[in-house]
Parts: C-alpha cells; sequence; structure tokens
C-alpha cells in the first residue's frame, strides 16, 4: 500500500467554505474514483487555514489509474475551478508505511 498525504492550504477564511462545498460537491465523486479515503483532517496548531487528507492505494500505477478517471470526470473538473482562486498552496508527498504501521 502507499498512501497519499495531500495538504492544501487555503486562503485566510475559507476553510469552512471548501468544507461544506466540498462535502457537497466532490466527496462522493473522489471516493467512487479514489476508493480508499484514510482521513481528513483540519490544522488547528501550527500551520493554519489547511486541510490534510489521505487516501490509501494498491500501488503508485494504482494511484496514477485512478487520479487519471478522477480528472476526466466533468462533474469532479466543475468543482476543482471552484476551489482552485481558494488555495494559496497546495502540498503532496507519496508515503509507505513502515512494517510495524498499523495501517498496511
Amino acid at each position: 500500500m502507499i498512501l497519499d498525504h495531500r495538504i492544501y492550504t487555503f486562503k485566510p477564511g475559507l476553510v469552512p467554505e471548501f468544507l461544506e462545498m466540498y462535502e457537497r460537491e466532490a466527496l462522493q465523486i473522489q471516493i467512487g474514483h479514489l476508493g480508499h479515503l484514510v482521513g481528513y483532517f483540519i490544522s488547528d496548531v501550527g500551520f493554519l487555514n489547511q486541510v490534510i487528507h489521505i487516501w490509501g492505494y494498491d500501488s503508485v500505477e494504482d494511484r496514477e489509474r485512478r487520479r487519471e478517471r478522477l480528472f476526466a470526470d466533468p462533474a469532479f473538473m466543475t468543482f476543482a475551478k471552484k476551489v482552485y482562486p481558494m488555495l494559496v498552496a497546495q502540498e503532496n508527498r507519496l508515503v509507505k508505511p513502515a512494517s510495524f504501521s498499523p495501517i498496511k
């Protein structure tokens, strides 16, 4: 398994608006295409105005196939175009669980 760990930094004050829009317009689309949502989080201390989400995949190839289908979905792209102006920065990492990790 690999994990896609993403951090999106929003303009101040826009995280609640994004979360409401995401839950209403994009959550089920992403779950349908990407599959395994490990977790969705909001920063509370440290760097603020951030949304962190983690998705699990069987392999890098599995991730590429699933994300390709997601970005071919017109409904998701309509949502994404609404979100881009809200963002300040995006960061993502692909990580693998250590042998002793509870997530494998």
